[in-house]
């Protein structure tokens, strides 16, 4: 049997009615929805089925959303294939995606992890002000080390600095607004092609200090479990089940750059996983992963039709 890794997404892969299929069909996945509306005290399913996707959108919306759609998309395959996370050798997770991995591996609760992305979403917005943040992807013949040396060179603008390095080809910086627009003008003198993101916050940067000081204390009080699989981290790429050291990753990942390229790499090489199951909404991830380990299998779960095709693969 092919070694198994379970990765779930992060903020950009929404969109208005996401998880409606799954919470008409299948029991389970609507009682996960039902839980993160309890623990916000909100009808987040109703923004997240029915919009509008400027609300959607909104960092402190998008990130609780996310969660809810991977744990419900988790919970009907648990009840198709119970032995689905069991045979897991590893979690994964892209940036906000960790806090769904965590949950997936029992580490976290649905109540706590939908709370502290709403605290989570909601500090990294209040951290810079709109508009003085920017992040921009840099596409095409790029490495990490030539979007290191393109964010040096935007660094005499001002704060910026690699955020995502996702896979080759797909660098993403962030930072103060010029200096992520002098960092693009050197990539394009570099021959790189570069554009912003549309995002309300340089997430991922230096400038997310505040925000990283206000989830401590949401951390530090938080039930937090070793997982099991273990999760494997964006801030270190290596695998780790120690709750305390976990928690101080999560804490780092705020500020932290996410070394999805490395995590890939480390878990098709050394972890020597061969199957790769995306959980939640879109399949962004499933694309990274095959531009990383081209020889791996990807398979990407976020609707009935999907988890029905898998199950009886």
């Amino acid at each position: 049997m092919s070694r198994m890794a379970l990765m779930f997404p992060g903020q950009g892969s929404q969109a208005v009615g996401m998880g409606r299929d799954l919470a008409d069909a299948f029991p389970e996945a609507r009682d996960v929805f039902e839980e993160v509306d309890s623990a916000l005290g909100e009808k987040l399913s109703a923004v997240i089925w029915d919009g509008p996707a400027e609300t959607l959108t909104m960092t402190a919306n998008a990130q609780p959303a996310l969660f809810a759609m991977s744990l419900a998309v988790l919970r009907v395959l648990e009840r198709a294939r119970p032995e689905a996370v069991a045979q897991a050798a590893f979690v994964a997770g892209h940036s906000l995606g960790e806090y769904s991995a965590l949950a997936a591996a029992g580490a976290l609760s649905v109540t706590d992890g939908a709370r502290l992305l709403r605290l989570r979403g909601e500090a990294m917005q209040r951290a810079v002000p709109i508009g003085k943040g920017a992040m921009a992807a840099l596409i095409g013949k790029v490495d990490l080390a030539t979007a290191e040396a393109i964010a040096l060179d935007g660094a005499r603008a001002g704060v910026v600095g690699v955020a995502n390095d996702n896979n080759y080809g797909n660098v993403v910086i962030s930072g103060e607004s010029p200096a992520v627009d002098a960092a693009l003008e050197a990539a394009k003198a570099r021959g790189v092609r570069g554009m912003r993101l549309a995002v309300s916050a340089p997430f991922h940067s230096a400038l997310m200090g505040p925000a990283a000081e206000e989830m401590r204390t949401a951390l530090a009080n938080c039930v937090l479990a070793a997982p099991s699989p273990p999760l494997v981290a964006n801030v270190t790429a290596r695998p780790i089940a120690d709750p305390d050291i976990i928690r101080d990753l999560l804490l780092e990942q705020v500020t932290g750059r996410v070394r999805w390229r490395e995590s890939v790499e480390w878990m098709a090489s050394e972890g020597a996983v061969q199957r790769f199951i995306e959980i939640g909404a879109g399949r962004q991830l499933s694309g990274m992963v095959k531009r990383t380990a081209p020889d791996a299998e990807c398979v990407a779960l976020n609707t009935p039709a999907d988890i029905e095709q898998f199950v009886g693969g």
